[in-house]
């Protein structure tokens, strides 16, 4: 998304004041907010007429909880992006929401310009954590890797353009997207179409489980060029 560009944000916590002031934050910054919500419940009926881009979201919520909001708004939506904004960095936690679907993990000691900032990112197809959990994902993602999978039988493997799968190997190393553009010398949008291209020929949905194929295809490994 372009600097400025108004977004379409729904806020779920259940601290009434936690909820209105992020939800002030992000309408200072110019940004829509489609719904808030204080609970699992009410996030799941409020989502489908939101529509929102980014889901602001956090775990500790009556049920059902945040991983599960996750899960069924992403199985409803693939295009949303979550971003989990929680006042737990345990290591569970993080890995849950992530595999439910989460594309952005903060901690609630986040400053006002890191949420507006990780809102910008994930809404552009990058994946955002606190300092520190960033590799911790990674690193898990790394230890599943290392278990070998059940063959699949007769299954041909799609088939990626040498771009692509340069992209797809600087998206493991953990790269932006601005990153990478410039590191290849192409254009912003030119690095998301070819991410989109490969979602689609890999029937992916979201940037966490591509860097889960790229580990498992040890695309992370530094190579020439």
């Amino acid at each position: 998304m372009s600097e400025g560009e108004q977004l379409r944000v729904m806020v779920v916590d259940d601290h009434p004041m936690w909820r209105e002031g992020v939800a002030r934050d992000l309408q200072e910054a110019g940004h829509r907010v489609v719904a808030t919500a204080a609970d699992g419940k009410e996030a799941l009926s409020r989502f489908p007429a939101a529509r929102p881009q980014v889901l602001v979201l956090d775990l500790q919520i009556p049920e059902p909880d945040g991983v599960a909001v996750t899960g069924e708004v992403v199985r409803q939506d693939p295009s949303v992006r979550v971003l989990v904004l929680s006042a737990s960095g345990e290591q569970s936690d993080v890995l849950e929401a992530v595999k439910a679907g989460a594309t952005g993990y903060l901690v609630k000691s986040a400053s006002r310009a890191e949420l507006l900032d990780a809102v910008r990112r994930v809404a552009d197809g990058d994946t955002v954590f606190t300092p520190g959990l960033a590799g911790l994902v990674l690193g898990e993602y790394r230890r599943l890797s290392d278990v070998p999978a059940a063959p699949e039988a007769d299954t041909e493997t799609p088939r990626l353009t040498d771009r692509e799968t340069e992209v797809l190997r600087l998206v493991a190393k953990g790269l932006s997207y601005k990153q990478i553009a410039e590191r290849l010398v192409i254009s912003h949008r030119t690095v998301q179409n070819h991410v989109q291209n490969t979602l689609r020929k890999l029937q992916l949905h979201n940037r966490v489980q591509l860097v889960r194929y790229a580990l498992e295809q040890g695309l992370d490994d530094d190579q020439p060029g």
